[in-house]
């Protein structure tokens, strides 16, 4: 694709050399994934799941655990 040269200048410009393109919100399935996969990694490195009375990283990946397997994602 043969682009413009005047467009080729504008995208040359030192004004714009920070400029980027927004980065859209992560969606609710990533989100999901995300923390499936924080779960996981937790589980790995503890060799067991985490519990509800433990510290308060245990507790968060505690309900976050229990919040996927309401789902049917664990």
């Amino acid at each position: 694709m043969e682009w413009p040269r005047e467009l080729l200048e504008l995208f040359d410009d030192p004004l714009l050399d920070g400029v980027r393109p927004k980065v859209s919100a992560p969606t609710a399935d990533d989100r999901m994934s995300q923390k499936l996969a924080e779960v996981r990694a937790w589980i790995e490195r503890n060799g067991r799941e985490p519990r509800r009375n433990g510290d308060l990283k245990e507790k968060m990946m505690w309900a976050a655990m229990t919040a996927l397997k309401n789902k049917n994602l664990m």
